[in-house]
């Protein structure tokens, strides 16, 4: 599903986006870079192992530098979550594109297709027409030319009758004459335009065909890798949980938060170095989600109070993203990009909560809840805002 709410600024994003037709051009780039996508590393991992952990235990320093190796091994397996789960984004999102393309295509197809028969079926009947008038003529003429008739017959008030209606059956014929003329020219036009689009039916349809088949090797990478990332990431903030003596949801929550905070000042930077170029220049110048709105609102009101937020937050909470998302987690917003239930900009920042950032709903809502804590301080507090402002 495609969430039209193309007019509000998805959360974490900067300024409004805007509306852009795919054009043919775009669709062939988006599948170009869908059909070129990299397959998901296979170098060997070199994840810290529970061994190296407990050597570290009782030294502070060694300590220190394993959850230093724990916490660069938590960002490239985000990364590669990330890379993995973009390239499918991008693969669907061309595949959808394309066979957006065919199916119009295809449609065309059949109304061109309609209009030249209609018009070969008119140009049948003009003919059927001129040959009645030539059929009319010709028994006009049945014993001997009118102008010979007319001066031997025994009635010239007959004879000059009928030489009255030859007169208009000529008129006819040559009527129907000039209109053959045209519906032919006209029956050929549509012809050769039905015969052209055909072509560019089929040939869009096999592009699709095409698109979609790149589309399920790249979901397939994807879940591969999650697959493999989901199980190492698990067992990296366990370890960092018994260096620092902690919890493994403690230290998950903990990261998740810091990441938001770090794409917040990222963005705040970018933010400001905008406004700081367009002030010195005034003067001269971018399938497959576990979609359940009912278990993602159970699973959210569940973790209100590890934020430290009372029940009554929830209904802020769920005005909010049931505005932004409708609570799906395939959620898209085709014009800017922004992702999920808590529509995040771009969609990869939802990395930083789990290596399945793009399929699980409950992962976008660590991030989401993370990003309103940093950023509003609460569900409520972030629901003001979009009333006040149309977006969070």
């Amino acid at each position: 599903m495609i969430v039209s709410n193309a007019r509000r600024r998805p959360a974490s994003g900067h300024g409004r986006p805007r509306r852009a037709l795919l054009s043919v051009g775009a669709v062939g780039i988006l599948l170009c870079a869908a059909l070129a996508l990299p397959a998901p590393s296979a170098r060997a991992d070199d994840y810290p192992s529970w061994q190296d952990v407990q050597n570290a235990q009782g030294d502070e320093q060694a300590t220190q530098t394993e959850i230093g190796r724990i916490d660069a091994a938590l960002a490239d397996a985000q990364k590669r979550a990330a890379d993995a789960s973009a390239a499918a984004m991008t693969s669907a999102q061309a595949a959808r594109a394309v066979r957006a393309q065919a199916d119009a295509a295809a449609r065309r197809a059949d109304e061109l297709g309609a209009q030249a028969a209609a018009a070969q079926d008119r140009v049948q009947s003009t003919h059927d027409r001129i040959g009645a008038v030539v059929a009319g003529r010709a028994r006009t003429e049945q014993a001997a030319p009118l102008s010979v008739r007319l001066f031997t017959g025994a009635d010239p008030d007959q004879l000059l009758a009928r030489l009255g209606v030859m007169q208009q059956l000529d008129e006819t014929w040559s009527a129907l004459g000039s209109q053959a003329i045209a519906a032919r020219d006209v029956a050929a036009s549509l012809q050769s335009q039905a015969t052209s689009a055909e072509k560019a039916r089929d040939d869009l349809a096999a592009t699709a065909e095409q698109s979609a088949r790149a589309a399920q090797d790249a979901a397939d990478a994807e879940a591969a890798a999650v697959q493999d990332l989901q199980g190492h990431v698990t067992t990296l903030y366990a370890q960092l949980a018994v260096l620092k003596n902690t919890t493994a949801d403690v230290e998950r929550r903990y990261r998740i938060g810091q990441e938001v905070a770090e794409q917040e000042r990222e963005e705040k930077a970018r933010e400001d170095a905008a406004a700081a170029a367009a002030a010195g220049s005034s003067g001269t110048d971018g399938g497959g989600a576990n979609v359940d709105p009912a278990g993602a609102q159970a699973y959210a009101r569940g973790q209100l109070g590890s934020y430290g937020w009372a029940d009554d937050q929830f209904g802020c909470l769920y005005r909010l993203w049931m505005q932004e998302s409708s609570w799906r987690a395939d959620a898209l917003n085709p014009d800017s990009g922004a992702y999920g239930i808590p529509q995040a900009l771009p969609a990869t920042k939802l990395a930083s909560a789990g290596p399945d950032w793009r399929t699980n709903g409950n992962t976008q809502i660590d991030w989401g809840l993370s990003y309103i804590q940093d950023r509003y301080g609460s569900p409520c507090g972030a629901w003001s805002h979009e009333v006040a402002h149309n977006w969070y």
